[in-house]
């Protein structure tokens, strides 16, 4: 059995700049990982299951088809069918802008390829997750990098591996076409290097169809010690760099006694 994890995407940062004749968007965005994530196991079976544990996987316990079982075709359409026993131990709400499925894939990916003696970084695996979905790229690279494009034009740079991170989830899920088509349209300019100077154009419309995402912002950077509170993705998760794990564990102990979904860890 390979056992392989699948870390929470952040996006540190993600300046809209178009609407795309394809209905895509023209994206600029900071992609960063965090230790906590789902996680998937795949060893050789005599004929294909598919199984999903974990805290959240009531959430897509009707699906009978995702992500992870579309990758896992693909790579055989690629490699070579085989038959597989999947499980999905699912740790990440659902439809909360952390990348969740497009990780899960990736994870997939990288477990079948261990399995059959496959690069991890044969390109052929990348031209699977592209046809995947626009942050599957990214998460088969599962490191810091600019995305460009529709995300998937990926350019690796340094991270801040070890940095605390609170990741705080209201318990709502939103729509991200929904949250795309509210966007204004409006071009804010390019993205740089340094997060702090970045911001998300999806909070606003994210925060119109939720306005619970706006006072997890507010409570995230009222906690001493943050260095950046922002919303990941178009929502609803939002998250907080810290300057120390202390500071982190507190704050994540207070969004707790909120009520709302929290998870202290780290980026990778």
């Amino acid at each position: 059995m390979i056992t392989e994890p699948a870390p929470a995407k952040l996006n540190l940062a993600l300046h809209v700049r178009a609407r795309r004749a394809d209905g895509y968007h023209e994206l600029e965005t900071l992609f960063a990982f965090v230790a906590f994530g789902d996680v998937v196991r795949v060893a050789p079976a005599d004929a294909p299951r598919f199984a999903i544990t974990g805290p959240f996987a009531d959430a897509l316990s009707s699906e009978g088809d995702n992500l992870v079982t579309r990758a896992a075709a693909r790579f055989g359409e690629r490699f070579g069918d085989g038959a597989y026993a999947i499980e999905l131990e699912k740790h990440l709400p659902v439809a909360s802008g952390l990348g969740g499925g497009s990780a899960d894939a990736a994870a997939t990916l990288r477990a079948l390829a261990r399995l059959r003696g496959v690069a991890v970084d044969d390109p052929a695996l990348f031209d699977i997750a592209e046809g995947l979905g626009s942050d599957v790229p990214a998460c088969l690279l599962g490191r810091t990098a600019i995305g460009r494009g529709r995300g998937e034009k990926l350019e690796p740079v340094p991270g801040r591996p070890g940095t605390p991170v609170l990741l705080v989830n209201p318990g709502v899920a939103v729509s991200t076409a929904s949250v795309f088509e509210r966007w204004d349209g409006v071009d804010r300019g390019p993205l740089g290097r340094d997060p702090l100077e970045g911001r998300n154009d999806l909070e606003a419309p994210a925060i119109a169809a939720a306005p619970v995402i706006a006072e997890v912002i507010a409570a995230l950077k009222a906690e001493p010690g943050v260095v950046l509170a922002r919303m990941s993705g178009s929502g609803a998760t939002c998250f907080a760099l810290f300057d120390e794990a202390e500071a982190c564990a507190a704050a994540g102990a207070a969004m707790a006694r909120a009520g709302w979904w929290s998870a202290v860890t780290q980026l990778v």
